[in-house]
């Protein structure tokens, strides 16, 4: 997922509200509620602090990171669920088989699953879902990956069959970011019909989105009554919404600067959790200059990014020489493939036919630390002869301009999901970048009969975008939580947005 949802605005009121990793799975039929059993009606109401209020709520219509945070795992289920430690488990699924060519799953769905509006979960719904996803006009990142889908047939009402075109060793972890959507339903940019454990309260546009406990719910109840989403405009707001009992939690600190505040604060608990997203320099690779490779490695060498990480985080983050985070399983250390070194990225330029540097525009979202990021970069770049304009833009810009219409030179984006190194493989995707050695590599790991073929694959890719700088990956983000000390159940880990608010209580 990119981060294209921040739409963030001010906080009208303070008041409450009323209204995909390759594992073996051994998937059995019994309960996998969200915790130890039916619960009764809890109490709570925890008040959430955010910066990235959804463009919308549908997550296949450019909804963007904030309906990923409020949504997944919370109002829509899949027939897989990521946890926040990164394995896939079952949830609107049973049990799957596979066929000895690794063409079609069969999948068992639940029984005693309903969706909001009452309606009994079948497989019809499943296949709609799914398709909605791969349709021509999906937005959802995960489109390309699922296009290995050839058909999809529905045998009787709790069994699907995906028929595929070549083999998808990653297809049950790529299912669980499909939301599983009643085929009845309309117009889910503003409203929702899923299976999870909340339904969507009321969403005051600029302010708030609320979610409230659901007595229907196949599994066990949730351990708060209700969940408020607040959404603010910027990241020092968010820090004081805590400092002043606004909020109880903040999903992902975006202020180092504040974090003294809290760290020896014993009202509050500080929680670093493991990131999965990727400050990019994303170069057009498809346009001059950036077609060029040597030029990519000369920027890429122009910037002292231990620098740029210590003044953004302080001593939070990890430098990171390709797409792949820690925790992904094909991950190398590749910091050193293209170093920070003045001399070498002057040398670089005048390989490439540029001694005495170039101009270029950065399209720089307006959202922390993007600002901070682009003025830091200019600075870097000039002392090598480079100079960059910034053009700011917003979120709603970025994903037109840059995403869809590949209209850019170069342009600041954080990644946030794991294991998405295989866009690399897509000479389609926004950034342009085609190696056909690549793609063939991103292929065959698909296609692999073992994860460890998988991830020997996946490690040439990384070595080889790394070599040819396909784009600068600046830093990892920390992923730091700031809850207040009497709260418990919350996910400390950043993957893929999601922010599983079910087992959140107060002691």
């Amino acid at each position: 997922m990119i981060r294209t949802g921040k739409t963030t605005r001010t906080k009208a009121t303070t008041a409450l509200i009323a209204a995909g990793a390759i594992v073996t799975l051994a998937l059995t039929g019994c309960s996998v509620g969200q915790g130890g059993g039916k619960a009764s009606a809890a109490h709570d109401t925890i008040e959430i602090g955010s910066i990235y209020e959804p463009q919308n709520l549908s997550a296949s219509s450019g909804g963007g990171q904030g309906v990923t945070e409020a949504f997944n795992g919370n109002v829509y289920e899949g027939l897989f669920k990521l946890t926040d430690a990164g394995d896939v488990e079952p949830l609107l699924a049973t049990d799957y088989t596979m066929s000895d060519d690794g063409l079609s799953y069969t999948f068992t769905l639940r029984d005693g699953v309903t969706f909001h509006s009452g309606k009994a979960l079948t497989s019809a719904d499943v296949k709609s879902s799914i398709e909605r996803v791969t349709a021509d006009d999906s937005q959802s990142a995960r489109k390309s990956s699922l296009a290995v889908i050839s058909g999809i047939e529905t045998p009787d009402d709790k069994t699907v069959v995906v028929k595929l075109s070549s083999r998808s060793i990653s297809l049950p972890y790529l299912l669980s970011y499909i939301w599983i959507v009643n085929s009845e339903a309309t117009d889910l940019k503003t409203s929702e019909d899923g299976t999870g454990p909340y339904t969507l309260g009321e969403w005051k546009r600029g302010s708030s989105l609320s979610l409230e406990a659901w007595d229907g719910y196949w599994g066990d109840a949730p351990k708060n009554h209700e969940v408020v989403f607040n959404y603010f405009t910027d990241a020092t707001a968010l820090s004081n919404a805590l400092l002043t009992n606004e909020v109880d939690i903040v999903t992902s600190v975006q202020s180092p600067d504040a974090l003294s505040q809290f760290e020896n604060n014993p009202d509050f608990v500080v929680s670093d959790g493991d990131s999965t997203t990727k400050e990019l320099l994303a170069f057009n690779d498809k346009v001059a200059p950036f077609d060029k490779v040597d030029v990519r490695k000369a920027v890429y060498s122009a910037i002292d990014r231990e620098k740029l990480l210590n003044s953004i985080w302080g001593d939070h983050g990890t430098l990171i020489g390709s797409m792949v985070p820690p925790t992904d399983p094909w991950y190398e250390d590749l910091t050193d493939v293209n170093p920070y070194d003045v001399d070498l990225a002057k040398s670089l330029l005048a390989k490439a036919g540029y001694p005495d540097g170039f101009a270029f525009t950065l399209d720089a979202p307006t959202y922390d630390p993007h600002p901070a990021v682009a003025e830091f970069l200019k600075s870097e770049l000039a002392k090598v002869g480079i100079t960059m304009t910034i053009n700011p833009i917003s979120a709603d810009e970025w994903y037109t301009k840059v995403f869809q219409k590949h209209d850019f030179t170069a342009t600041l984006q954080e990644h946030v999901n794991d294991r998405d190194v295989v866009w690399y493989g897509d000479p389609d995707f926004y950034w342009g970048y085609d190696n056909p050695q690549v793609t063939k590599w991103v292929a065959e790991a698909e296609q692999a009969s073992s994860t460890e073929e998988q991830t020997a694959k996946l490690k040439l890719v990384n070595e080889q975008i790394a070599k040819d700088a396909a784009s600068a990956w600046l830093y990892l983000y920390p992923q730091i939580v700031v809850a207040s000390s009497d709260l418990t159940g919350y996910p400390v880990n950043g993957l893929n947005s999601q922010f599983y608010a079910y087992d959140i209580t107060t002691k």
